[in-house]
């Protein structure tokens, strides 16, 4: 039901341009995927990937794919997100735990392809989230707000990442920023680059074998634990992933598993 109801905002946040542009202006892409990071391919091997996009009539659709052999058609008349999750069903990775890659419609295109790419995960989720903030609205008053998402100044957004305004921290990784409050904050007032921060993290000690450690973000560095010493992690709010040759951790909270690569 849920789903249903956020489908339907899709359609009616997006209905002016619907009503003027119809089937008409719609757009057929191929979708070219980025290639993973080295140390997830070694580790997990090639994932599958949960594809997210909204179609020519404003509803969002979802696929699942185990490389660029999807053609996808999107409404060419507004700025518009495509998702790529990549997961890894054999080792109980599901979608949503690695960070995505992304693309915004009509900015990544080249020819009869789209092109998404680890960069622009981020500005594709930043999108999803504005969709999910107003949906937030409209359940709680039955008003659509008017700072639709596909009007939002995607270029000169995308170029703080390529300056110094922003911090160090977070134009090297921007997963580290707290996606859904940004967009809650811009939703309810206006967009403020100042929002754009490191979401806190809380270090905890988790006692798992030593040596090289990845995250779930495609930019985020390796840990290095040496024999002997107990590791530390930066945990955040919600489910968090490491991966290792000697297995993956999953932490939520103060309750971690670890499933070791001989049992995996």
């Amino acid at each position: 039901m849920k789903n249903f109801i956020l489908k339907s905002l899709i359609v009616l946040v997006f209905s002016a341009q619907l009503v003027c542009c119809a089937d008409r202006f719609s757009s057929k892409y191929i979708l070219e995927l980025p290639p993973i990071p080295d140390s997830w391919e070694f580790l997990l091997g090639e994932p599958k990937w949960r594809v997210e996009w909204i179609d020519q009539n404003g509803y969002k659709q979802t696929a699942d794919i185990t490389g660029s052999n999807l053609e996808i058609e999107l409404p060419s008349t507004w700025t518009n997100p495509v998702t790529a999750w990549p997961y890894w069903s054999e080792h109980n990775l599901i979608p949503g735990l690695f960070k995505p890659a992304g693309a915004l419609f009509p900015y990544d295109v080249r020819g009869n392809k789209i092109y998404l790419s680890w960069e622009a995960g981020p500005d594709s989720i930043f999108y999803w989230e504005l969709i999910y903030a107003q949906h937030q609205i409209y359940l709680n008053t039955g008003q659509i707000n008017s700072r639709n998402p596909a009007n939002f100044d995607w270029q000169r957004f995308r170029e703080l990442f390529e300056t110094d305004s922003l911090n160090e921290t977070v134009r090297q990784d921007p997963w580290l920023i707290n996606w859904s409050f940004v967009a809650e904050r811009t939703t309810a007032s206006n967009f403020d680059r100042r929002r754009l921060t490191a979401e806190a993290t809380e270090l905890k000690k988790i006692d798992v074998p030593s040596g090289l450690w990845y995250g779930c973000s495609p930019f985020e560095k390796p840990y290095f634990f040496n024999e002997g010493e107990t590791p530390v992690f930066p945990v955040r709010p919600g489910m968090n992933v490491w991966v290792s040759t000697k297995g993956i951790l999953r932490v939520n909270g103060n309750a971690w598993v670890f499933i070791s690569r001989e049992n995996n």
